[in-house]
């Protein structure tokens, strides 16, 4: 402990004042790693994520305004929640 310097820099000098150190990262910030393939969905997989969403939403809209066979019913409500709850299914796949 004798040995060491007071009042020493502790960071290292910028080698000019418009650039950048490229040799070594900044200290204490996490830089990730380059992907090196970017996953890329079909065409299909947006298409059909609104496709249902939109299903589900006209047919509750549908069995709202007694435009569907029959009655209003909760299994028109219930089908239009599974086919927004598909949609939601899908959209988790979307890369």
């Amino acid at each position: 402990m004798a040995d060491r310097k007071k009042g020493g820099r502790v960071t290292a000098k910028k080698s000019s004042a418009g650039s950048r150190p490229t040799s070594q990262p900044s200290a204490g910030r996490y830089t990730p790693p380059i992907p090196r393939e970017q996953k890329v969905s079909p065409w299909w997989v947006p298409a059909l994520m609104f496709l249902l969403l939109g299903l589900g939403v006209i047919t509750i809209f549908l069995n709202y305004v007694n435009l569907l066979p029959g009655d209003a019913s909760n299994g028109y409500l219930l089908l239009g929640l599974l086919f927004i709850t598909g949609g939601f299914v899908v959209a988790t796949n979307y890369h």
